[in-house]
């Protein structure tokens, strides 16, 4: 039986593709194969976090790369104590939010100490009775925007959040909310009303 020229091309093309190995979209820097617990479960299964997971190792070895060679064995336990952390977002009422926040903010971290992002001028802010003034700095580069908040030797990272109106920034033990040139600082346990410094 006689196959016309086209006919061939067609089947060796179909066949060929036959032949590639499928990959599948969104897996994460680390192999799914060894995947323990829920949450590395989680990240396997859920393109954004698989994503979100690539990303981080990407800045993780980036920094680690820029950041003076003292600081790098302190970011390598840094960051195994990070992928604990993060493990644990199975106990959070919402385990994939948890997980979510727990990558951008370790990234946002990761970008701001080893100099892979651009600093702004900082914002002094004026808190009234405060023994210590505050300072902000805001990175509207990353993704979410963040803030670098600092209080004497005391320094959060704070990640934008959505708003109707005004500006609001969630990190750990920390809430920085502005709304009509008003700022509320909740600060661990103490709240402050700050203005931005002249």
């Amino acid at each position: 039986m006689n196959i016309p020229y086209w006919k061939k091309i067609f089947l060796i093309l179909g066949a060929s593709c036959l032949l590639v190995p499928i990959s599948v979209a969104g897996e994460p820097a680390f192999d799914c194969s060894k995947a323990e617990g829920e949450v590395e479960t989680l990240i396997c299964q859920d393109e954004e976090l698989a994503a979100l997971d690539k990303q981080m190792q990407q800045v993780f070895d980036k920094a680690i790369t820029q950041l003076p060679a003292e600081d790098v064995k302190l970011q390598k336990a840094m960051q195994r104590g990070w992928i604990k952390g993060r493990n644990d977002c199975w106990k959070a009422s919402d385990v994939r939010d948890c997980t979510e926040f727990s990558y951008k903010s370790r990234i946002v971290e990761l970008q701001i100490i080893s100099g892979q992002l651009e600093v702004p001028d900082s914002i002094s802010l004026d808190c009234g009775d405060s023994s210590k003034p505050f300072t902000a700095v805001f990175y509207n580069q990353t993704d979410p925007a963040s803030l670098v908040l600092t209080q004497g030797n005391d320094q959060v990272i704070a990640l934008a959040e959505p708003m109707a109106s005004g500006i609001k920034y969630m990190g750990q033990n920390v809430e920085y909310n502005e709304h009509q040139g008003e700022i509320t600082i909740n600060w661990f346990d103490n709240t402050f009303e700050c203005q931005a410094g002249k």
